[in-house]
């Protein structure tokens, strides 16, 4: 059985806050624990907002917003209208380079974490020293999907677990060689995690229990697709 807990009672988050000792109490006074062989889901919004990665939208917001977009992009991909597909520093693929304004002040816009593995795993090493419990962590974003319509949440960030599990070599009931599967098991994870959480609760975390993932040392930069591979660029 899959277990997903949201974890309730967090502040909102401003610089300088210490998120990891804000999770370890959010936890124990919700009596989550936590466990061993929980992974710790926790959306960028709160990583970013604790690291600083917040900027004020000055005189024209719209204006700015735009400009903002464009300099945290890499590079642009795509331009349908105001929106703008980008490859960000980190090497994601995403609407308006990650520069998001839902769940922020007015008149703000909150960036992605400079770099989300390194977030997740100084979370991870923090959560450890103060519970005791080698807590896997996985930071999340809402990305687009090029095959299908909506929004699906996926990691951006990750220590402790592999995110991909390869079962290539590995046969089917019928005995066939599986040859191409490799399960992006970190953005399962993120997803299934969102739906605990929700977009408008202010519920930044969850913790999801049972899995019983080995442990692992990969990065979600893992998961991103080197351009010889992306049949969309």
């Amino acid at each position: 059985m899959i277990e997903i807990h949201p974890v309730p009672g967090l502040p909102e988050i401003a610089r300088g806050d210490d998120l990891a000792a804000l999770l370890a109490g959010a936890i124990a006074d919700a009596g989550l624990g936590p466990l061993p062989g929980d992974v710790l889901v926790v959306t960028h919004k709160a990583v970013s907002k604790s690291e600083g990665a917040v900027r004020v939208l000055e005189g024209d917001e719209e204006a700015a917003y735009r400009a903002l977009v464009e300099e945290e992009s890499a590079e642009i991909l795509r331009r349908r209208g105001s929106l703008v597909i980008a490859k960000t520093r980190h090497g994601f693929i995403c609407a308006n380079a990650g520069v998001d304004r839902s769940n922020t002040a007015p008149g703000t816009a909150v960036l992605l974490p400079r770099d989300p593995d390194a977030s997740a795993h100084g979370i991870r090493m923090a959560l450890q020293a103060a519970t005791g419990v080698d807590v896997p962590v996985i930071i999340t974003d809402t990305f687009g999907r090029a095959w299908r319509r909506g929004l699906c949440d996926v990691a951006i960030g990750v220590s402790g677990l592999g995110p991909i599990t390869d079962h290539r070599g590995a046969t089917d009931d019928h005995g066939r060689v599986l040859q191409v599967t490799e399960v992006a098991v970190a953005d399962e994870i993120a997803a299934a995690a969102d739906l605990a959480m929700g977009k408008a609760t202010g519920t930044p975390a969850a913790l999801v229990r049972g899995l019983r993932l080995p442990p692992g040392s990969g990065r979600a930069a893992d998961l991103v697709r080197d351009a010889p591979e992306d049949m969309f660029r």
